[in-house]
């Protein structure tokens, strides 16, 4: 019987990752700043990424996309700077569907073998790849110069004086150019001008979006008539549709593995209902990850629009993100879980991704190690998949002031820039850790112990979950607000999971109740070696309904304890 794999995502912005600018400039051109290429993903790169325990690598920012840097001189239609957020520019402004983005090429002529070339070291690596589908939205001035022969670009056949109709792939505003609350000049000789103007990426449907819409890009239209009640027009099939599953099609005809689609709930479900099957019926094997935000749409996205695995952003990540912030309490947890309802096997956990600020940040916990006992949790409380960001297992505090991003505890997706802590756990190419603090060392240490336990251990793979809060409230050797246990159990293994949200060590003892012993089918009166697993230190317990089993905790960590029954 083949062993279930749990999925470990690996999310790397791509070309950050090889960038060895130790000088990098606030705003910097691509000549001032440098970028990485897809190149510096190699052997030995992928080889570590693997070895961290990743089953799974994100190359974030593939396609072609909306960048300040002049690429005319190789066929690639230059932007408009007002229209382009960043010297970089955003990899969710597409403007190029059938493109790989030029800044990641060492030879530019040659970007798509480089692609291709990256999905072969990958697979060999032993890692399966991951690229981003942007359903919603593409750049103000998409224009496809590589498109096969006899596909329509989005837009080209678009009849612009309605507002909305069926066959156009955009949304108009007829008769009026776009105006918008931003600077139309952006340092440009000339104004960017659009007539008539086109509905903005975030629902905006007026001439006037602001520097804090998605300005820089257009809403695709899917056949939803928004100006009249949200009315829908699905049969016959939108052009938009066919177009966007020959989109899908061409990228897994390169061997990829899966694609994370951005925003999909801003798309009508009926259409990923429609294109998931046809594209799994030639590529059986691939995933699709939905990034939605709304719990109530959830099932709807999973059973309607056939999605593997959807965000749990508003979820678990608000939670832990609360707790380990010490603004919550350690309580919230069952009920998240609980209210997924036989779903949560369908979650994608994380605590990073580009979206969010660093854990290491300012504006989170401060210190990456701090949120070690939200990772054991997000890791381990269920067989579903988990994600880390490139740089998350060494601290990187994201508080650097790139350009457009400005200083907000986010790596920055915009612009031009070099991410220090990854730079120096490259070294060069060497991954060598010499560059690299003792705490940080530390903390890869841990990554790489945790997510390779995710599939060595049988029991948090595939096993049953038992979440033990509600035997343990109110004790007075138990602080359910700061600490938090739970049981994952297959055949004859036991895990007994406790972490510590605290900022002290505690000697905490949890109680388990005859229930967990019924229920999971363990002896209890015996006294066990447990293994802890992310020490490989021995303790002698006892597990019983009777008593509570102690259990020393450090502060904001946690322990895995393995029992043999």
């Amino acid at each position: 019987m083949k062993t279930q794999e749990k999925i470990i995502i690996y999310q790397v912005f791509t070309r950050l990752f090889g960038n060895g600018n130790p000088r990098c400039k606030t705003n910097g051109s691509l000549d001032e700043n440098g970028c990485g290429k897809m190149a510096d993903f190699t052997a030995k790169a992928l080889g570590e990424i693997k070895r961290l325990g990743a089953t799974h690598i994100w190359y974030t920012g593939i396609i072609e996309h909306a960048t300040q840097t002049n690429y005319s001189r190789y066929g690639i239609r230059p932007d408009h700077p007002a229209v382009v957020k960043g010297k970089a520019g955003s990899p969710y402004a597409i403007k190029d569907y059938y493109d790989v983005d030029p800044d990641l090429a060492t030879s530019i002529p040659d970007r798509m073998k480089e692609f291709e070339n990256l999905v072969k070291r990958s697979h060999k690596a032993e890692l399966k790849v991951i690229i981003d589908f942007v359903p919603n939205h593409v750049a103000r001035q998409y224009g496809s110069d590589t498109k096969p022969a006899g596909v329509a670009d989005l837009g080209e056949q678009d009849d612009v004086n309605l507002a909305f109709s069926p066959n156009n792939n955009f949304y108009y505003i007829p008769g009026t150019k776009l105006e918008g609350n931003i600077d139309l000049h952006r340092g440009a000789a000339e104004p960017y001008i659009e007539f008539p103007a086109k509905a903005t990426g975030n629902d905006r449907f007026d001439a006037w979006p602001g520097i804090n819409d998605w300005y820089e890009t257009v809403k695709l239209n899917y056949g939803v008539d928004y100006m009249n009640g949200r009315s829908t027009h699905f049969d016959p099939i939108p052009d938009t549709w066919n177009k966007m599953l020959d989109i899908l099609l061409f990228w897994a005809s390169k061997g990829i593995d899966g694609f994370r689609c951005d925003m999909a709930e801003m798309v009508p479900v009926e259409f990923w209902g429609w294109v998931i099957p046809q594209v799994k019926a030639q590529y059986p094997n691939l995933i699709f990850i939905a990034e939605v935000y709304n719990p109530a749409e959830y099932r709807n996205y999973l059973f309607n629009g056939k999605f593997d695995y959807l965000y749990d952003k508003v979820g678990l990540y608000d939670t832990l993100r609360a707790i380990t912030s010490g603004w919550e309490s350690a309580t919230s947890i069952p009920s998240r879980w609980q209210s997924l309802s036989g779903i949560e096997h369908r979650m994608l956990n994380f605590l990073e991704n580009h979206d969010e600020q660093r854990i290491a940040s300012d504006f989170f916990a401060g210190n990456g190690a701090r949120a070690i006992p939200a990772m054991i949790v997000s890791a381990c409380m269920n067989d579903n998949p988990v994600m880390i960001y490139f740089g998350q297992e060494i601290g990187e505090q994201g508080m650097d002031t790139e350009g457009f991003s400005g200083r907000d505890g986010r790596t920055t997706i915009f612009d031009y820039w070099s991410v220090d802590s990854i730079r120096r756990w490259r070294n060069n190419g060497k991954f060598d850790d010499k560059l690299l603090t003792e705490e940080e060392k530390k903390l890869r240490t841990f990554y790489s112990r945790l997510l390779n336990l995710c599939n060595t251990e049988k029991a948090i793979r595939e096993g049953v979950f038992f979440d033990l809060t509600y035997a343990n409230l109110a004790g007075w050797v138990f602080n359910e607000h700061k600490q938090y246990a739970f049981m994952r159990k297959l055949d004859d293994e036991l895990l007994l999971i406790m972490v510590n949200f605290d900022s002290i060590p505690v000697r905490a003892a949890v109680n388990i109740p005859q229930h967990a012993f019924d229920f999971l089918g363990i002896p209890y009166n015996l006294e066990y070696n447990a293994v802890e697993l992310l020490t490989g230190n021995t303790e002698k317990l006892v597990l019983s309904p009777d008593k509570t089993t102690p259990v020393l905790l450090d502060a904001m960590n946690g322990k895995i304890l393995k029992f043999k029954l």
